[in-house]
């Protein structure tokens, strides 16, 4: 199953994004997958084909500020919660994608769950791996600092970072043809330090997991919580707490699997989406 590489530019934002379209006629739901720091829709290559082969259209983006969509100035975007869940609305809009299946993982997850909040006609299905969900969710000090002044303007300019946050969200080596993808915005620009600088200066964790905390109490559709238990950064507990206050909400734990389970164990996550997405609604 051949991934496909498109460009569109929506309102002056120049978005790249990956998509795999089934062989077959299917009237099935498309499943858009969103990505977490510092990585990249090239983290969903090893899912968006077993998609594809079941009959989803699947489509993954880079957010604005990584992979290969534009690093815009702070001037031009401001790197908060509501102009990332704007941005995402307007790529969708322009994709005519209306009503979908979504997967977010990670930190960055959580604009992805403030989108499903704020359109939650929208939302069929909802998979969520390994995103802070209760008050208590923090950023580790590994991901803080690269947010600091001075500190982290050196070190989001360092094409390392990559490794070390990578490798470090489970304790697995990424292979290092793997880890070139995900280094070359760093080492193209220094706009892709620069991004990831000022996203980390306006992630405010604390409104946005309150926030997520009381709206997805009334949330009626189905939830996977498809979480790698190793993650060293987002404790299954809140996984777990969040499982027992939600309605419809099933939770999964992929042992061995760390904080970007769809990099360190695809067939697992494949395995639980599929399973998840299939499931008939009672």
């Amino acid at each position: 199953m051949t991934i496909q590489e498109h460009s569109i530019v929506v309102k002056g934002l120049d978005w790249f994004y990956r998509e795999a379209q089934p062989s077959f006629a299917s009237d099935k739901l498309p499943v858009v997958l969103l990505h977490d720091l510092p990585a990249q829709s090239y983290s969903w290559r090893n899912v968006l084909p077993a998609l594809a082969e079941q009959g989803f259209r699947a489509l993954a983006p880079d957010w604005i500020g990584f992979g290969k969509s534009a690093t815009p100035d702070r001037r031009e975007f401001n790197y908060k919660s509501e102009a990332y869940v704007q941005a995402l609305a307007d790529w969708l809009a322009a994709l005519e994608i209306d009503r979908f299946h979504l997967v977010v993982q990670g930190f960055l997850g959580t604009f992805g769950l403030q989108y499903a909040l704020q359109y939650p006609q929208q939302i069929d299905r909802l998979a969520i791996l390994n995103v802070p969900l209760t008050p208590a969710g923090k950023l580790p000090w590994k991901i803080k600092q690269m947010g600091l002044p001075l500190m982290g303007e050196m070190m989001t300019q360092d094409p390392l970072l990559v490794d070390r946050t990578l490798e470090g969200g489970g304790g697995y080596r990424v292979e290092d043809a793997d880890l070139d993808v995900y280094r070359r915005p760093f080492l193209k620009s220094s706009a892709a330090g620069r991004s990831l600088f000022v996203l980390l200066q306006n992630l405010k964790l604390a409104p946005a997991l309150s926030a997520i905390d009381v709206g997805f109490k009334d949330w009626q559709q189905p939830i996977l919580l498809a979480w790698g238990i190793r993650d060293p950064w987002v404790p299954v507990s809140e996984a777990q707490t969040f499982a027992q206050q939600v309605p419809n909400a099933k939770l999964v734990e992929l042992a061995e699997v760390g904080h970007y389970p769809q990099e360190d164990w695809h067939e697992k996550v494949n395995e639980s989406l599929l399973t998840f997405l299939r499931q008939q609604v009672v």
